[in-house]
């Protein structure tokens, strides 16, 4: 697959991953190299990057704990005293090999450091490949609340080698599915055909529609990388799906969601309110809503969590001067930003999702 050249960074795909990185560690004079990675990635996946590197420079493994829960400052706390301690300079690079919580940590961590030092991604999760580690989003949660602290920067390449894919456990693969399928929705009817028979599709075509999922969002960013206008479309699903996700996470009583698993909900309430609000083809909405849970299995929330779920909107990053702003869609691959939704409209999408 040939690369993609997004802004100031460049994507490479499979063998081309270690050429290109191998070269770019030979023509800039990195002081040190550190490594970003958790107990999973550290396990899995480590041992095979650490194989075809090529490069005489002392490298570090800076290990963390896995988990959405541990994407906080207090964690890049301890990334950065660790760094400090092991002598890395404005010269050092950091290589983030793992899922979204490593590349989003790991990029925060790198454009903080000392006001930013050279950081690669080395995404080893389906989410990862098609949308943390592209575009150039970085930071951490605050509590429960997704992603409030945080910085737009690029890493100077991110390489998807899809047999890390190979490590990664259904759910997993599912959680990054859900992205995938949201760019089909906001961007290319086309594209969100090629799910409606996934079983029939093979690992070849896995990597193809990674690849067309990259491109989609590149384009996007590219066209809008500081989140003014379109960027806001990749958020469709995510204002409510944001809000279960922190929900579940926050609530002992609930077993937590894998980003992914929400915003499939998220999506099937925005597709119900789009079709109330936008005009968005009600036969369609049942047709997306049956198509979703034939691959994920439906979750319960009880109706006198609704509320309690529509209060954590108002967190919402793409919200301004008091208004909750929603995606919803007029129709595939036609999405409308900022619009307001009520909540009677809001409960009404959660009573269609659960029935």
């Amino acid at each position: 697959m040939k690369s993609i050249t997004a802004n100031d960074s460049i994507i490479h795909f499979n063998s081309a991953c270690y050429t290109s990185l191998n070269e770019h560690l030979k023509s800039n004079n990195f002081s040190k190299i550190f490594i970003l990675v958790d107990e999973n990635t550290h396990q899995f996946c480590l041992p095979n990057f650490l194989a075809k590197l090529e490069t005489n420079v002392v490298i570090e493994i800076i290990e963390i704990e896995s988990g959405e829960e541990n994407k906080t400052i207090e964690t890049c706390s301890g990334v950065w005293n660790t760094l400090s301690e092991l002598d890395a300079d404005r010269k050092s690079l950091l290589i983030n090999v793992g899922g979204g919580v490593i590349t989003d940590l790991g990029g925060f961590v790198a454009s903080t450091f000392k006001r930013g030092i050279a950081y690669i991604n080395v995404p080893t999760s389906l989410l990862s490949m098609v949308d943390a580690s592209v575009g150039g989003k970085t930071g951490v949660d605050l509590g429960h609340l997704k992603n409030q602290i945080g910085v737009i920067t690029t890493p100077n390449l991110v390489l998807i080698d899809t047999t890390f894919l190979e490590t990664l456990p259904q759910n997993q693969m599912r959680s990054g599915l859900a992205e995938m399928l949201k760019h089909g929705l906001i961007r290319d009817e086309n594209y969100w055909n090629k799910f409606k028979e996934l079983s029939k599709l093979s690992l070849d075509d896995l990597d193809e529609l990674i690849y067309e999922s990259v491109i989609i969002k590149k384009n996007v960013v590219e066209t809008d990388p500081f989140e003014d206008g379109i960027r806001k479309t990749l958020n469709f699903g995510h204002t409510l799906g944001h809000a279960i996700e922190s929900y579940f996470l926050s609530n002992p009583n609930k077993k937590d969601l894998l980003h992914g698993e929400a915003v499939i909900i998220g999506m099937i309430l925005a597709c119900y309110i789009s079709s109330e609000l936008m005009g968005f083809p009600k036969k369609t909405t049942k047709e997306i809503k049956a198509l979703f849970l034939s691959y994920y299995e439906k979750v319960s929330i009880d109706k006198s969590e609704y509320q309690n779920i529509i209060e954590l909107l108002k967190y919402d990053k793409k919200n301004n001067h008091g208004n909750i702003n929603f995606v919803l869609l007029k129709n595939i691959g036609n999405p409308e930003i900022d619009c307001l939704v009520d909540d009677a409209t809001i409960i009404n999408a959660f009573k269609f999702y659960a029935t």
